[in-house]
């Protein structure tokens, strides 16, 4: 029987020393959610420095406890004129804790982020349980808090129980916005591991995300010529007007149906009601399904730019930095992998598409098969109504265990 060009993957039922690790992960149920608790109440959004490193800190001295060897790898800096690319800004490094044992093979790299999209200084700011215990509401509950402390509970378990695994643990705090600091970092391990597992949440129906768009930054900038409206407007040009006809033109480039997406906001321009602006500018973001779609894109926005020097003027920079994560056949591997320990465990893993990015896009562009999508169930991400399914947090840190286990043995089942 075949899935989409591959073969399907029979369960393979948990051996003995794989239900040790599912029963000390059970019995882990309380510690893992206090855990939560412990990391939704640290704010690591808004670049949000103290809270980083301690979060990063408290994760990494738990894996160096397992035997990992921890360095840090320093930041690169994004183009200043991303939003958030201020001069000035603190770049977190990111935390690469590698434990393979000398392995040369069957190596697996675990990516989190540690940033979330939350005010640090907004009033969401706690886990809040809700009545009757089954789900949860806090920032970053679910992206990314739940994912990061699953795993490194998960790495926890396999240790207790004696099974020998092979694993890099890399820690970014940039995701949220670009990952351009953590970007070389990232594919400078993920050429060194076999398979890649990114801590995102599931999508909405508990799936497996195999397949995911690419996405890009842009950023339009309008040049005119300042005068007073009252005395001089017709000696001035509208940066704003000229901004205004240009995004009307962009609105016409989405194909959606196609898979190519350009979305425009925020918006800048002017700095008086009685003056003519001489500057205004747009950022906006692209999705595509592949590189040649991309490329598409990339040239109708290039096309909007003007010779230099004129007025009006359009000036366009890009970075198309996610490149789209298509359904290989290592990766369908990989999935039916993930797939036959959830069967085992007595859990569903359907797949599924999305227009989402993450760090999987970085991943697997830099030749590592990666399935992403490993992290806890919820919902609401990005909002003040961000929820988890407080039991995804067992069954979860069950599935990550047992199949960081068996990739480490060859994608066989672990024994002792």
């Amino acid at each position: 029987m075949f899935f989409g060009g591959c073969p399907l993957q029979l369960a393979v039922k948990l051996s003995a020393i794989e239900q040790r690790v599912a029963d000390a992960i059970e019995q882990r149920r309380d510690a893992i959610l206090e855990d939560l608790r412990l990391h939704v109440g640290l704010p690591t959004g808004g670049n949000n420095r103290d809270a980083i490193e301690e979060t990063r800190e408290r994760f990494g001295i738990r894996l160096q406890e397992l035997g990992a060897r921890t360095h840090m790898v320093q930041p690169e800096p994004k183009p200043e004129w991303l939003l958030g690319g201020e001069l000035g800004a603190w770049m977190p490094p990111t935390a690469v804790c590698e434990r393979l044992n000398g392995a040369t093979e069957n190596r697996v790299m675990i990516a989190g982020h540690l940033d979330t999209v939350h005010d640090p200084n907004g009033d969401f700011l706690d886990l809040s349980i809700a009545p009757g215990g089954k789900t949860a509401v806090g920032p970053g509950c679910v992206d990314m808090k739940g994912g990061l402390v699953i795993a490194v509970a998960a790495l926890e378990a396999l240790e207790e129980c004696g099974v020998k695994a092979n694993w890099t643990f890399t820690m970014n705090a940039d995701e949220e916005t670009g990952t351009y600091h953590s970007e070389k970092a990232l594919r400078d391990e993920a050429v060194k591991h076999d398979y890649g597992i990114a801590l995102e949440p599931a999508l909405p129906g508990g799936e497996l995300a195999i397949e995911r768009m690419g996405s890009g930054q842009f950023m339009i900038e309008t040049v005119g010529k300042s005068a007073h409206v009252g005395r001089a407007f017709t000696e001035g040009v509208s940066a704003v007007t000229e901004l205004a006809r240009v995004i009307l033109e962009t609105a016409k480039l989405p194909r959606p149906d196609e898979g190519m997406i350009l979305n425009i906001g925020p918006l800048r321009g002017g700095v008086a009601t009685n003056a003519v602006p001489d500057s205004a500018a747009a950022w906006g973001n692209v999705r595509f399904r592949d590189q040649q779609m991309a490329d598409v894109l990339g040239g109708m926005l290039d096309a909007l730019a003007t010779d230099s020097g004129a007025v009006p003027g359009v000036i366009v920079r890009r970075s198309f930095n996610r490149p789209a994560k298509p359904l290989t056949p290592q990766t369908e591997s990989l999935g039916l992998k993930a797939r036959a320990v959830a069967e085992a465990l007595g859990q569903k893993l359907p797949f599924a598409s999305t227009g989402g990015v993450c760090d999987g896009n970085v991943l697997q562009s830099a030749g590592l098969p990666t399935i992403d999508t490993l992290g806890v169930r919820g919902g609401g991400l990005h909002t003040p109504d961000e929820w988890i399914d407080l039991t995804s947090l067992v069954e979860r840190c069950q599935l990550l265990a047992i199949l960081v286990a068996r990739l480490s043995a060859g994608g066989s089942a672990a024994e002792t």
